[in-house]
């Protein structure tokens, strides 16, 4: 099977035959003092172990399920931060976008953009992130069938963008719940794209606690590992250094001491595997 090879930067490289990448990060930028401080805390962690890292945050959390709910510092001021972030401590930054008018300003610091899984059929937020040549990483909708995914490759493709990456992060079972299908993660290395797995958000439980969504993290470290046995170009992590006062996806977040043991298991599937 032929494997495409995404460079994002700092020697980062995405492909399904490659070591695996972590990208972890809390789900929304809450401070520039926590954003920097947990950047920190990540990059020791995983690169002890040999992992290449991307860090990831938003600066706006646009599809909360209350209107009430944290959404985060904005465009300006969030890429702002993620600017002293990479800045500060050289590591690749992802981030995700929601409105087109948003790709240009936010590729100017990021080097991985992001389209949420509510969005991955826009044909216009592909399109603009597609125009500025970075590499991207669409999320499959929870509503999408894996072979779906061709139709949203061929959007980025027609627009001029071949860096793309695909990501699995669960599928609607029901009501308030996800399941992960991972015959999907294999259908969509068939066509030869970087697939990450989302571990976190595979395991929330959308719109969950009335005002919000819930999750059940004691199931990231299995779908984690069950997911490096497939073989995966990247897993995405929601982290935070306490996840009961995260402000934004708390319920499916991994503490570090979680990850830290976590990763150390992953590395050995992942170098038997490939």
């Amino acid at each position: 099977m032929e494997h495409t090879r995404v460079e994002i930067a700092n020697g980062v490289i995405l492909s399904n035959d490659f070591p695996l990448v972590i990208i972890a990060g809390p789900c929304v930028i809450e401070s520039e003092q926590h954003c920097i401080e947990l950047a920190s805390k990540l990059k020791k962690i995983i690169s002890d172990l040999r992992f290449p890292f991307i860090f990831k945050a938003s600066f706006d959390k646009a599809n909360r399920s209350s209107v009430d709910s944290f959404r985060g510092p904005g465009l300006q001021k969030g890429l702002k931060i993620l600017a002293k972030v990479k800045e500060k401590l050289n590591i690749p930054i992802l981030t995700d976008i929601h409105e087109p008018v948003q790709a240009q300003e936010v590729a100017k610091v990021a080097d991985m953009l992001q389209i949420p899984a509510f969005l991955s059929r826009q044909t216009d937020l592909i399109k603009a992130a597609s125009q500025t040549q970075k590499p991207i990483n669409i999320k499959k909708g929870q509503f999408l069938a894996p072979e779906d995914m061709r139709h949203v490759i061929k959007k980025a493709e027609t627009f001029g963008n071949k860096k793309i990456s695909l990501t699995e992060r669960g599928s609607s079972f029901g009501y308030h719940n996800l399941v992960v299908d991972f015959r999907g993660i294999e259908i969509m290395k068939s066509f030869s794209y970087p697939v990450i797995f989302d571990a976190t958000h595979s395991v929330q439980l959308p719109s969950g606690k009335e005002n919000s969504s819930g999750g059940q993290s004691e199931f990231i470290y299995p779908l984690s590992r069950a997911a490096a046995a497939v073989g995966v170009a990247a897993l995405f992590l929601e982290t935070h250094d306490n996840p009961s006062q995260a402000l934004s996806d708390g319920p499916n977040s991994l503490d570090l001491e979680t990850l830290a043991m976590m990763l150390k298991e992953i590395k050995k599937i992942d170098e038997a595997v490939k």
